[in-house]
């Protein structure tokens, strides 16, 4: 009986070594670093078992592509962070459109604690003329399809959002097209909370995992955020972590796992403001040509990421408990999300943890 044991342990221990180095997950508890703490718990490169030798030209790579800041989290702890051209880990920097998720989760909270619907019509938040449709074109768009980008609206006119700005071209649902109109959902949550925006976004999320960061007006009623680059980071492990931050379910796992997979059968890389790497095909922003295979190749098939102008990114790696940050200017040319920097980047992040 003994021996059986013994047998058996060895038998467990071998498959769970083995599944470990499928995975290449380290097998640790996750970590959340303290909120009001400047302190961070941090790991090598060599008790990762990366290559270290790929470790300077990720560096220098990020270096001569404008980047200020980055971040690579292994479950929680800081694995790799870097600043560059004179920017500092208490610099505040914008996320541009990598702050469309910001508002997703806050849409998702809203609709948790009972003060809305992602199936509500806009209209019933905003009122009827929030648009320049007819009131019944107006009224078959919903929260869900602000989140998913299948308003329906006219994306040829700009990123103005006021109502002279926002014309027909397709019904509700039929069409997919990055849009800035996403952001009457900050209007659609100050209303059906009766509490500013910035207001319901601080306490329901920002304190409660410790972000710094404000929103700040970029005209044309649009509203950026900015932080540091580890406020950042805390708000991509939560992500990491299913909405949860320690043992506080700040987002409820049902809407997070909506936001993060294939929301509409259009764009099947998009889900509730969020980019899904992986997937058969992808659409591109300003575009409606369907491009076959996965966005990022050279990154893992499970990620998805927040992807703002000018190459700000979250990418988000659950399979390798991982989530990596860059901030800075665009690496090449003026981009709205997504460009050839993410494909060299993920080859060169593939190269240091080895695969």
């Amino acid at each position: 009986m003994k021996k059986s044991i013994i047998i058996l342990i060895s038998i467990l221990s071998f498959s769970c070594s083995d599944e470990k180095n499928t995975q290449d997950v380290p097998v640790e508890n996750m970590y959340f670093p303290a909120i009001g703490s400047d302190a961070w718990d941090t790991k090598t490169i060599s008790s990762l078992n990366w290559h270290a030798d790929a470790a300077q030209p990720l560096l220098d790579y990020l270096d001569t592509k404008h980047t200020k800041s980055f971040i690579i989290l292994i479950n929680g702890r800081i694995a790799m962070e870097h600043y560059f051209n004179g920017h500092s880990a208490s610099t505040p920097w914008y996320w541009a459109s990598a702050g469309k998720t910001l508002t997703s989760t806050m849409t998702g909270i809203a609709e948790q604690q009972g003060f809305l619907s992602v199936n509500d019509k806009v209209s019933e938040y905003l009122g009827v003329g929030w648009t320049s449709e007819t009131p019944a074109k107006e009224n078959l768009i919903t929260n869900r399809h602000l989140l998913n980008m299948t308003s329906g609206l006219d994306d040829a006119l700009g990123d103005d959002v006021s109502a002279a700005n926002l014309q027909y071209k397709a019904d509700a649902g039929m069409r997919w097209a990055y849009h800035n109109v996403y952001v009457k959902l900050q209007d659609v949550v100050a209303s059906a909370t009766g509490q500013s925006w910035s207001a319901y976004f601080n306490a329901q999320l920002r304190d409660k995992i410790g972000m710094t960061g404000t929103w700040l007006s970029s005209g044309e009623d649009l509203s950026v955020y900015w932080s540091n680059t580890r406020s950042m980071a805390r708000f991509g492990l939560l992500m990491l972590n299913h909405g949860k931050w320690e043992q506080t379910q700040i987002l409820n796992e049902n809407y997070f796992n909506a936001a993060t997979t294939t929301s509409q059968d259009i764009n099947m890389a998009y889900g509730y403001l969020w980019w899904l790497n992986g997937k058969t095909s992808y659409h591109l922003p300003q575009s409606q040509l369907t491009f076959q295979g996965s966005i990022i190749p050279s990154a893992p098939g499970d990620m998805f990421m927040a992807l703002g102008k000018n190459d700000q990114k979250i990418y988000i790696v659950p399979s390798k408990k991982m989530v990596v940050i860059r901030m800075g200017d665009a690496a090449d040319n003026v981009n709205l999300a997504l460009s050839d920097f993410d494909e060299v980047l993920w080859e060169k992040i593939s190269a240091l943890t080895g695969n």
